[in-house]
């Protein structure tokens, strides 16, 4: 008995004529008629009852209807998991990175991943946290790496880690030498911030308004590398996280906040329920195997 035999036994029973059912699969009424003369010889007993007014299905033919439904059903299950297997190393993903994390990190955890899947590519986009968040929300991301506590009932997100936010001066500040500072000792300082996509922004003003100042800003960009120049130049200070200052230029000091300490948690999000492809969900397993490995 033949799966195909099967589906144009169920058209013949859905359209409740051979020639209907023949119209919808593009063949012709003799050649449906034999397919279903050669499943009643198999069966051993008639499918139909045949009549001018309707043609209706024999105590057998309703029986055999409804497991070849299942049968059809299931078929389709099987395709559906082979086409997967045969595709899950292939595929396209859409992330996004804010300008200020350890580029080096993730690009090394890219660079494994496509090791093992050599046929899935990646589109990098760089953003802040709010814009990675909205594109992650429109679906115009598939990950994003952003600043917490950003992540809410839209997203699932994977913890990337914690670090504290330390001083940044010009290597000639007056703070320069120091170990540590607090945070009120900055209420006279000029601040070079990221913009106001950033959320690491919003961080660093809340913290100076609990210390009983408003920061005064000087200068606001999306790029690490002018905030950097802008500080060596003495037009300010700023406040980084430790991962972001590595390899910092002699021109500039590193000191560390002693109150209050400020955190900068890392997360990659992606849109709830909206994990279909194993690509996908294979990132993720990868991406969580290599940071218990790293931590």
């Amino acid at each position: 008995m033949e799966i195909k035999h099967l589906k144009y036994f169920i058209e013949v029973t859905r359209m409740g004529s051979f020639t209907r059912a023949a119209d919808h699969l593009y063949m012709t009424q003799p050649a449906i008629s034999r397919i279903i003369k050669s499943l009643e010889d198999e069966v051993g007993t008639p499918l139909f009852i045949r009549s001018r007014k309707k043609l209706m299905l024999t105590e057998a033919g309703k029986v055999l209807y409804e497991h070849a439904q299942e049968i059809e059903r299931q078929f389709q299950s099987l395709q559906t998991a082979l086409d997967q297997l045969s595709n899950q190393h292939k595929g396209h993903l859409r992330i996004g990175l804010p300008s200020i994390i350890d580029s080096i990190f993730f690009s090394r955890l890219l660079a494994s991943f496509h090791e093992e899947y050599p046929e899935i590519t990646f589109q990098l986009i760089e953003d802040g946290s709010k814009g990675i968040e909205e594109k992650v929300m429109e679906e115009q991301l598939d990950f994003g790496v952003v600043f917490l506590p950003a992540p809410h009932h839209i997203f699932d997100s994977y913890s990337l880690g914690e670090e504290d936010l330390h001083l940044i001066v010009p290597s000639k500040h007056r703070l320069a030498n120091r170990e540590e500072v607090t945070l009120d000792e900055l209420k006279d300082e000029g601040f070079i911030m990221f913009n106001k996509d950033f959320s690491l922004r919003d961080s660093i003003y809340t913290a100076c308004l609990k210390s009983g100042f408003e920061p005064r800003i000087i200068s606001e960009t999306s790029q690490l590398d002018f905030i950097e120049e802008m500080v060596a130049s003495s037009l300010g200070i700023t406040l980084l996280p430790e991962s972001a200052i590595k390899g910092l230029n002699k021109d500039i000091k590193e000191i560390k906040i002693a109150h209050p300490t400020i955190k900068w948690h890392l997360s990659m999000i992606w849109k709830k329920d909206h994990i279909s492809s194993h690509v996908k969900q294979e990132f993720i397993r990868f991406a969580e195997k290599n940071l218990i490995q790293n931590n």
